[in-house]
């Protein structure tokens, strides 16, 4: 890994807000901006069909933000049932849950094992492959002794054009110590790799007030294009002009990337800043590109065989463009 020191990574300041959230900015200038539209509905409480659907999962991946600001997305894995959506106010006949527990914390070395061991907001996402479906939960997590208790303040489904289908099983769980953390701030010519040969990473970023979010992105493999040692190149594909993920960078370019080795259960967590390029000319050079987003990479952490958590082989999306 590369020797400078981590801690010599420095996260811009957070922009002065503009009048306009950074979601109505891109939403604007992606031509979706529509008389009174204000975006996807976004919900307190989770429906039963969510909280049902929740519970079959056997992964989460979650996005914070470290001491520094810095933004990181996490992998948090169980057997199904360790998401628990709770009822609203502690009532078995309340249908509408405002709370989900997690049996599960981040494996030490995960950068986010220190940020969630204190009450924290958080940004997650729920995926599930063999079905296409994906849920996305906001709110603040509090430790527990079981793992993790969510409160939530946005759920909220988006456009599943992208994810590959893929089945789940469980290999034995790492043995206690003998994760190998590899850190850095740049990517091994092995981490370009991975990356450049991936169909799927998750995303993390977070608003101007601090409330992260985690979205997934998918593709066929070399969708992710690594321009170097620190830069990374991803494609936006149309989807359903939620923007999201876009909008918070326009309030606040602090981002982390999470790539998940689906054979190993090793996870590579980036963390940097990222931006939009709406050039016409480089989208152009991007099949079935609407604008790219550029990340630069910050630090690197790379935690081999970190989950038990396994899947097959993907079947790829039929939406996916070519990716060259």
């Amino acid at each position: 890994m590369n020797a400078r020191s981590d801690h010599s990574a420095a996260v811009p300041a957070v922009p002065a807000a503009p009048a306009a959230s950074g979601e109505e900015l891109v939403r604007h200038r992606a031509g979706f901006a529509r008389a009174g539209y204000a975006g996807p509905t976004r919900y307190r409480r989770m429906p039963a069909v969510a909280a049902q659907f929740l519970t079959a999962q056997p992964m989460l991946v979650v996005g914070a933000a470290d001491a520094e600001g810095r933004v990181w997305a996490g992998l948090l894995t169980g057997r199904p049932g360790f998401l628990q959506a709770e009822p609203a106010g502690g009532s078995p006949d309340d249908d509408a849950p405002d709370t989900v527990a997690i049996q599960a914390r981040p494996v030490p070395g995960d950068p986010l094992a220190e940020v969630l061991a204190a009450p924290a907001e958080v940004g997650s996402i729920a995926v599930e492959p063999a079905r296409r479906r994906r849920m996305r939960m906001n709110g603040r997590a509090t430790p527990t002794d079981a793992g993790l208790r969510l409160t939530l303040a946005q759920v909220f489904s988006n456009c599943p054009k992208y994810i590959q289908t893929r089945d789940f099983t469980f290999a034995q769980p790492p043995a206690a110590g003998t994760v190998t953390a590899l850190r850095g701030s740049a990517l091994t010519m092995g981490q370009q790799l991975d990356i450049g040969t991936a169909d799927t990473f998750f995303i993390a970023t977070a608003d101007r007030g601090g409330q992260p979010d985690a979205s997934h992105r998918g593709g066929n493999p070399g969708f992710v294009r690594v321009l170097g040692p620190d830069r990374i190149l991803f494609p936006d594909y149309r989807g359903n002009a939620m923007f999201s993920t876009l909008g918070n960078l326009q309030e606040n370019p602090a981002a982390g990337l999470l790539f998940v080795d689906w054979e190993t259960g090793t996870t590579l967590q980036l963390t940097g800043t990222a931006r939009t390029d709406w050039d016409p000319a480089h989208i152009a050079e991007v099949p079935g590109a609407e604008r790219l987003v550029e990340f630069t990479v910050l630090q690197v952490v790379e935690l081999r065989g970190a989950h038990p958590l396994r899947w097959t082989e993907p079947g790829y999306s039929r939406f996916n463009p070519p990716a060259a």
